[in-house]
């Protein structure tokens, strides 16, 4: 099955910059489907391809590299001989699948690019690519492009609801709220969506078993397993705190307040020792990053504060699998409860990490905002997500509170509107009712989230 991708057009946009680059690099976590895409936009924008899998570790396709990449057009006869494909000057793809197993082929970009007859597009899992990379120099001719698991939109659409997605945007444009039905079926879909979430093979595991969540759960326990072998491989200067935090991120989010407290990971540890361990778990996209603000204004990456953290799965049906053994997901009918709101306990941490997951999916950076009062000796704003519209003219910031609980408090959001009101352009809450508007604060139902 495949899944239609948003990236599919990024790849088109580069594929028609007559001025930009010819190669790209996908950049993902492993299993978001980088493969798939690269494969499905070859075969519909090309007059022809080729796919070489360096996971297969050919030796012969190797040697071309290392013997021919001073006669480009040797190279090429023997790769269009090796895979049988003929290749079109300017009309034809080639994809290095896998480039972090033969680095060689990502540091020869330089001068396939420059030699101008094709287009090259790399993928690869991003905790093998900075593994591999010591010894060969990054091409500046490389356009990167991100790849996120399935967000909202995208899995609403593999769910046959494309009418419903048009109603949302129709209703977030006029800011008024969806018909109560409709309100109703797009939560019931939502909650679908925190429990399967975005990773390709369990949305399609999903789907074709009728919408099974236990066939889903199979898929997203062998992604579990496949990170938890990669982190295993890796330096082990920091394998160990890099494994604590995996271990422990469902712990970590289901506390009321989500950031990291480090004593908590490890008795006597402290910001600075899990410095790298967190680069490592976002830069392989595995988890999102959201760092602490203190002064909310132009740039917001100007003020951030990185010994204050929190961090979230990058995917939220992953965190669920993660955070429920899999007998504790069948007998303790945890799928039944969320989609009926009776879990409460953890249910305020599936909705952080999906908001989480599809703002970055928008291309946001995560920031928070507290606020300590020395009076009172505890925070008296806490401001779960704040992001920015990025214009360098009437630059804006946008707070943003989530709730999954239908009672809420609103204090936090609207003391920090006071205070920040010039730097402000709009404030959403994030909550299970319907859309409305309150003291100027947009309220907001979750599916909505993927556009703001």
């Amino acid at each position: 099955m495949i899944l239609k991708r948003k990236i599919y057009d990024k790849l088109l946009t580069w594929k028609n910059d007559a001025r930009g680059s010819r190669a790209v690099m996908i950049e993902g976590a492993r299993r978001v489907g980088k493969s798939t895409i690269a494969e499905e936009f070859a075969k519909n924008e090309y007059s022809s391809y080729l796919v070489i899998d360096f996971a297969k570790k050919d030796a012969e396709t190797e040697s071309y590299f290392t013997n021919y990449l001073n006669d480009l057009d040797t190279l090429f006869m023997m790769l269009q001989a090796h895979y049988g494909v003929r290749l079109k000057e300017r009309d034809s793809l080639i994809i290095f699948d896998e480039v972090q197993m033969f680095p060689q082929a990502r540091a020869a970009i330089k001068y396939l690019v420059a030699d101008g007859r094709y287009d090259y597009l790399e993928t690869g899992s991003l905790i093998s690519i900075r593994e591999n990379v010591r010894d060969i120099v990054i091409p500046s001719e490389e356009r990167r492009i991100s790849m996120y698991p399935l967000d909202f939109e995208e899995f609403a659409a593999a769910m046959g609801e494309e009418m419903l997605l048009e109603y949302i945007r129709s209703c977030f444009r006029e800011r008024k709220p969806l018909e109560r039905s409709l309100h109703g079926k797009a939560m019931l879909l939502f909650k679908q969506y925190l429990l399967v979430g975005g990773m390709p093979r369990a949305v399609t595991a999903f789907l074709e078993s009728h919408r099974s969540f236990a066939e889903a759960d199979v898929e997203k326990r062998d992604i579990l397993a496949l990170y938890r072998e990669d982190i295993m491989k890796i330096n082990a200067r920091y394998r160990g705190k890099v494994l604590a935090i995996y271990d422990q991120l469902p712990g970590l989010l289901s506390r009321h307040e989500k950031r990291v407290v480090f004593k908590k990971v490890q008795e006597g540890s402290y910001a600075e020792q899990y410095e790298e361990s967190f680069f490592w778990l976002s830069d392989s996209m595995i988890s999102n990053e959201c760092f602490l603000c203190a002064d909310p204004n132009v740039g917001l990456s100007l003020n951030e504060t990185r010994t204050y953290i929190k961090c979230y799965l990058a995917d939220t049906g992953l965190l669920v699998s993660h955070a429920f053994d899999e007998n504790a997901l069948l007998e303790e009918e945890v799928y039944k409860q969320i989609l009926n709101d009776e879990l409460s306990m953890n249910e305020g941490m599936l909705y952080e990490n999906a908001i989480a997951q599809m703002l970055a999916a928008n291309g946001h950076k995560l920031y928070f905002y507290t606020h300590y009062n020395e009076e009172k000796h505890r925070n008296d704003m806490e401001i779960d997500f704040l992001i920015s519209d990025n214009k360098k003219l009437k630059y804006k910031i946008y707070p943003i509170e989530v709730k999954s609980s239908k009672r809420y408090s609103t204090v936090s959001l609207n003391r920090f509107k006071e205070k920040y009101r010039e730097r402000i352009g709009e404030c959403y809450l994030i909550h299970p009712k319907n859309l409305s508007i309150k003291d100027e604060i947009i309220c907001i139902p979750p599916y909505m989230t993927w556009l703001l």
